[in-house]
């Protein structure tokens, strides 16, 4: 399968800069997989699409505001750290630009030397090991310092934090927000409680291979990226719970379908309690074993993600849908508009 069969035309200024005062502003596309049709609501309408009995999956990752401005100590040069993963205690692995001036043992403050930071390896792609020192407690620290890893797409500088972040979001770890969230608040999600929905959380922390774009050919040869994972032993009873009584399990997000169908590929369907890290890619071809229906953001041409809503939906269903998105103006990426592929039962 190649990737260019997922390519589709998108106006520059159709994608979205800045967040929606309200979260619930967004407007909602709704694909229906057996006719093809759509239909254009917003967001809040999506409490219309849940029933009693359904169960809601929504990912609680939360974004760390990673990218951090320095300088070195020695010669006062600016320097953009990047934080990825936590090795160590006080150690990560992150990107640096520019890499050409960090070698093993420069020095970077953060801060005015509230935060200080010494290189001790040499990672591919401009990355480099870091060691941090600081009084205190290191993600308070982070989070007067730091700032949100904004998508590469995104050029406007965001005025909130928070509006970078889901209502629900508790786990810390993700290098970027799972998106499809951010269009709930918590108003709403107790109108979905109180219609009968079970509402669940999973982890993900998401990477920033998510932004990696295709870069082979063909869909098959595709390496995807490795993200860690974490459900519970109550999320996972709750899941098999409604899906043994019928019930629908809606996922919110590329990112919690991803946790789900990793874990069902493994047990035959079934959701047990794990954590781990899974680089599972899901196109055309691939049947989903855990989800019945998706609500998703508009993904970028050619992406994993597009590929993983067209496995879903279908191929032709989605790229229509997307046609139709563009001519109706809607907002794509991040802090675009939403769209609910509704369930076939």
């Amino acid at each position: 399968m190649k990737v260019e069969d997922f390519d589709f035309y998108l106006p520059e200024e159709l994608i979205a800069q800045t967040p929606l005062l309200d979260r619930t502003a967004s407007r909602l596309m709704v694909v229906n997989p057996h006719t093809k049709e759509v239909e254009h609501h917003q967001f809040a309408h999506i409490v219309h699409e849940l029933q009693a009995g359904d169960c809601l999956v929504l990912n609680d990752t939360r974004v760390l505001p990673a990218r951090l401005m320095g300088t070195k100590e020695d010669t006062g040069a600016n320097i953009e750290l990047l934080l990825l993963k936590q090795t160590n205690e006080d150690e990560w692995e992150t990107l640096v630009k520019p890499a050409k001036r960090v070698k093993v043992g420069t020095v970077v403050t953060f801060g005015d030397g509230l935060l200080k930071a010494t290189c001790t390896g040499m990672l591919e792609h401009g990355g480099r090991t870091f060691t941090f020192e600081y009084d205190g407690i290191f993600y308070e620290i982070l989070d007067q310092l730091g700032e949100m890893p904004l998508p590469p797409y995104i050029r406007e500088k965001l005025d909130d934090q928070d509006r970078y972040q889901t209502v629900y979001a508790r786990e810390r770890g993700s290098a970027a927000a799972p998106t499809a969230g951010l269009h709930f608040t918590e108003d709403l999600l107790e109108q979905i409680k109180a219609k009968g929905v079970e509402v669940v959380f999973v982890t993900l922390h998401v990477g920033l291979g998510t932004f990696r774009p295709v870069s082979v050919d063909s869909i098959e040869e595709h390496d995807m990226h490795s993200e860690f994972y974490s459900v519970t032993e109550e999320a996972a009873q709750t899941i098999n719970r409604v899906k043994q009584a019928g019930g629908r399990v809606i996922s919110v997000g590329t990112t919690s379908t991803r946790t789900l169908e990793t874990i069902a590929s493994k047990y035959n369907g079934e959701i047990r309690a794990e954590q781990g890290w899974t680089n599972i890619f899901i196109y055309p071809g691939y049947e989903y074993k855990a989800i019945d229906g998706l609500i998703t953001n508009f993904h970028l041409p050619k992406s994993t993600l597009v590929m993983l809503v067209s496995a879903l939906a279908g191929k032709e269903t989605i790229l229509s849908a997307y046609e139709e998105a563009v001519k109706e103006r809607y907002r794509f990426f991040s802090f675009g508009d939403a769209m609910f592929i509704r369930p076939k039962k």
